[in-house]
């Protein structure tokens, strides 16, 4: 994220505790070539299913609180991720590296138009030519809730392929860790401030009761 962007929802939704699955799927079908740098990390569950899978892997965020509970499951799994506090629209810490493969599971739709240009801009300057971009993100069309952090397939195309070349964009689904029944109703009022609406009776849930929703799936490649 962003430095300085912070998380006042009651609960975090993007902190599952446990990777994506939808990155777990990706890893399963695509070849994510070393180094891998994961963008966005959050608390480290994706870059550490990449380690644990034998991936060199290399995890940025903008919040040192979060990167420090990301070093604690890293160390707890074992395995040996490279976490570096550093701002998504410049990556100036990662100056002079050359990534291979690069993943973005709900980064790209916490930024605004003008710091997606800056930020799709410092990945080119930080991986070599011809490295891959995964990146997950929200669609619009979550049923029972509405947020303001969705991405048009439009966007993605204008805004990403003004710096990469596309070569996929398709549909995917996002897991979140709100658990509408485990929500007070002042869980609900705190999300509607935020511009977050959740009607109990029409959200879509997975096995363990969690929201989710439709998000896109684009693949490019570093002109």
């Amino acid at each position: 994220m962003v430095a300085g962007a912070e998380a006042p929802y009651p609960k975090v939704p993007w902190d599952i505790g446990e990777p994506q699955p939808a990155v777990v799927e990706l890893e399963q079908t695509v070849d994510f070539h070393d180094p891998v740098l994961d963008a966005g990390c959050g608390p480290g569950d994706n870059a550490i299913m990449l380690a644990l899978r034998g991936r060199r892997v290399t995890a940025f965020d903008s919040s040192p609180a979060v990167l420090g509970i990301a070093r604690e499951r890293a160390a707890t799994a074992g395995v040996d991720v490279e976490f570096v506090e550093a701002d998504a629209t410049r990556l100036e810490e990662l100056a002079g590296r050359r990534f291979a493969t690069v993943l973005d599971s709900a980064l790209y739709h916490c930024l605004g138009d003008d710091e997606r240009h800056r930020y799709l801009a410092a990945l080119r300057r930080v991986t070599r030519p011809g490295a891959q971009l995964h990146l997950v993100c929200w669609a619009a069309g979550t049923p029972g809730v509405q947020q303001p952090m969705v991405v048009s397939e439009d966007n993605l195309r204008a805004i990403v392929g003004a710096h990469w070349d596309i070569r996929e964009v398709r549909r995917t689904s996002l897991t979140t860790a709100v658990v509408p029944d485990a929500l007070s109703d002042e869980d609900i009022a705190d999300f509607r401030r935020l511009g977050v609406t959740i009607d109990r009776e029409r959200v879509a849930v997975d096995d363990q009761g969690r929201i989710v929703g439709p998000g896109w799936y684009l693949h490019a490649v570093r002109r």
